[in-house]
């Protein structure tokens, strides 16, 4: 999930909520949205690529 701060730039969150705050999870700021979409897809493939590495 991205969202724009104030300031301007664009914040990356978990799509899930952490159980103990009840909040998001930062996985980053980056200054145009671009940025955090690319950053969001790499993200994603790493999710996906399984524990031994391997794709």
């Amino acid at each position: 999930m991205i969202r724009k701060l104030s300031s301007g730039k664009y914040r990356l969150y978990s799509l899930h909520k952490d159980p103990k705050t009840g909040k998001r999870r930062n996985l980053g700021t980056f200054p145009t949205r671009a940025a955090a979409e690319k950053h969001e897809r790499e993200v994603e493939f790493f999710k996906r690529r399984g524990r031994d590495g391997a794709a």
